[in-house]
């Protein structure tokens, strides 16, 4: 079905009407209270008519507000509820009601990472031995297991503990822990078939033989976006694969992101500004991710846990920085797990774990061509 998005009818946060959920004591994640509170919702307004298949849901923003949570936890519950079959996330549209007579947790477009952290979060399970009642490790040493980062672990935990195959031991905000509930379930191979990204990644490595040359600049981010119908994390995403490979390399500024090697090449021809610049794994990082680390390092050496963190805008002056950088840095901090936002008169940013910091040093991340070929005339050795 070809769904226009200025065809669709929005519902508007102020139409929401259902009490909203007590967050202060619950005995699970507020993503999981969210998500059920969500469905709900959406089979009561559907059955009284107060909302109808394909109406368009208020932004994550919208819904982070109304609840008082962050973007993150207001994401993560939008992913639980498109797995319980409530609604379907579209690409550069939005998330739609589906009807209650459609609903099929099953059904998917194409195998997410977290799709495939499930299964190997499974197969982590079975062939550790656990047993039902036994205590899992952490996310982030499950997370080292299946071979993904640890917000995609907690999200596959959350997944495997709304299918009961999981119990998620938490009682108050310091309580973390899975127990396993039942070892009896099916595994499906998810390796073998192709995530979003993957997708995107091969078409750019098309369009990249059939448009660009050595040397070409890649269009900007929301030109690509709009161009493969995807948003511009997925892109993001698939761009930082071509990175990794050597096909293309990212550079700061005016100079943009450029075409090294071309995707069918075995080798990449080294030029004079890419023999100085950070490797691809380290030029991939945006300003916010370093800026990220500099606010790990700083953490690491003057605070401990429960010490609350200066503002965003007391940050941004001391480090020279937009608020929105900082904003972006913090969000980061507290998916990987090591701060946590508090709203109200004693509210704030609270530091709930000590990052481990290494020393990284960083060449230029962008350099005018014409300027190295000055600094560096001679022929590469």
């Amino acid at each position: 079905m070809n769904i226009k998005k200025n065809e669709l009818t929005k519902i508007q946060i102020n139409e929401i009407k259902k009490d909203l959920p007590d967050l202060k004591n619950i005995t699970e994640s507020k993503a999981v209270t969210i998500s059920k509170w969500l469905g709900e919702w959406i089979k009561e307004d559907l059955a009284s008519g107060q909302i109808n298949e394909n109406d368009l849901l208020p932004s994550k923003a919208d819904f982070a507000y109304m609840f008082g949570v962050s973007l993150g936890t207001m994401q993560n519950a939008l992913r639980y509820l498109e797995d319980n079959g409530f609604v379907q996330s579209k690409q550069c549209i939005g998330t739609l009601v589906k009807s209650s007579d459609k609903q099929n947790p099953a059904m998917r477009k194409l195998t997410s990472k977290r799709e495939v952290a499930i299964e190997n979060i499974k197969k982590y399970i079975l062939k550790s031995g656990f047993m039902p009642g036994d205590n899992l490790p952490s996310s982030c040493i499950i997370a080292q297991k299946a071979g993904c980062s640890p917000n995609t672990a907690r999200l596959a935990l959350e997944y495997l503990c709304n299918r009961g195959i999981l119990t998620h031991k938490f009682k108050n905000s310091k309580e973390t822990g899975w127990i396993l509930n039942k070892n009896d379930f099916e595994i499906t191979d998810k390796n073998s078939n192709e995530t979003l990204v993957d997708k995107i990644q091969n078409d750019l490595k098309e369009y990249i033989k059939n448009n660009l040359q050595t040397g070409d600049k890649i269009p900007a981010h929301a030109e690509l976006s709009e161009k493969f119908k995807v948003s511009i994390k997925t892109l993001h995403d698939a761009l930082k694969l071509l990175i990794q490979e050597g096909i293309l390399l990212a550079r700061r500024g005016r100079y943009g992101t450029i075409v090294v090697k071309m995707p069918d090449e075995m080798t990449v021809e080294q030029r004079y500004e890419t023999s100085i610049f950070a490797p691809a794994k380290d030029t991939a990082f945006y300003y916010y991710e370093k800026t990220q680390n500099n606010i790990k390092k700083m953490i690491a050496e003057n605070y401990s846990v429960g010490m609350k963190l200066p503002s965003i805008a007391e940050l941004s002056k001391q480090m020279d920085l937009s608020p929105n950088t900082i904003r972006k840095a913090f969000h980061n901090l507290a998916k990987e797990g090591y701060l946590i936002f508090s709203r109200g008169r004693y509210g704030g940013t609270f530091v709930i774990d000590i990052p481990e910091t290494d020393e990284h040093a960083f060449k230029w991340l962008a350099v005018n061509p014409k300027y190295a070929e000055v600094i560096h005339p001679g022929p590469l050795i």
